[in-house]
């Protein structure tokens, strides 16, 4: 798969589920909810810097809010094989399931699909001299990795995230 086709892939998403791309930023958004096993609607979340900064560590800060990235094999989850739901640490969005997640050898916990598309959003990324697709929570813009062309099926997709950007939660 061509880096057109994730970026084609993802605009698709989004105009099927996400208000993300259209117009302003909507105050609510359609999400699917592990815990209710259906789409609701939320709140969107905005903070000020001074807010994030208070509710995060430095390095979720860094992350998330500032478009970081931690150093590989370094992370909470690259290695971790427990069975629920990984949920943005920012706002608690439901991003990824267990059963999505898969050993990628690159340091950071990889996935093939978010829990629904409706829950990221992507964005281009200029910045490393190439042009990648970042993954944004949709819910409150957190910096959560990127996704790339390379995965396994079924989707070629490979979400490679931020273990600092996640918090996981058991059995969901």
């Amino acid at each position: 798969m061509r880096r057109g086709t994730v970026a084609a892939l993802l605009l698709t998403a989004a105009i099927l589920g996400a208000s993300a791309f259209a117009g302003p930023v909507a105050k609510q958004i359609k999400i699917f909810s592990a815990d209710k096993g259906k789409y609701i609607m939320v709140d969107r979340v905005q903070k000020t810097d001074a807010e994030w900064k208070k509710g995060l560590t430095p390095e979720q800060y860094n992350v998330t809010r500032q478009k970081g990235t931690e150093r590989a094999f370094t992370g909470a989850y690259w290695n971790h094989h427990e069975h629920g739901v990984y949920r943005c640490v920012c706002c608690g969005n439901d991003l990824f399931k267990s059963e999505a997640k898969f050993e990628s050898g690159t340091g950071w916990p990889s996935f093939t699909a978010p829990i629904a598309p409706e829950n990221v959003r992507s964005a281009v990324d200029k910045s490393m001299f190439v042009n990648r697709d970042e993954v944004l929570c949709a819910r409150c813009d957190a910096h959560l990795g990127h996704v790339f062309d390379d995965g396994p099926k079924p989707t070629g997709l490979r979400y490679c995230i931020n273990s600092a950007s996640l918090k996981f939660v058991k059995g969901k």
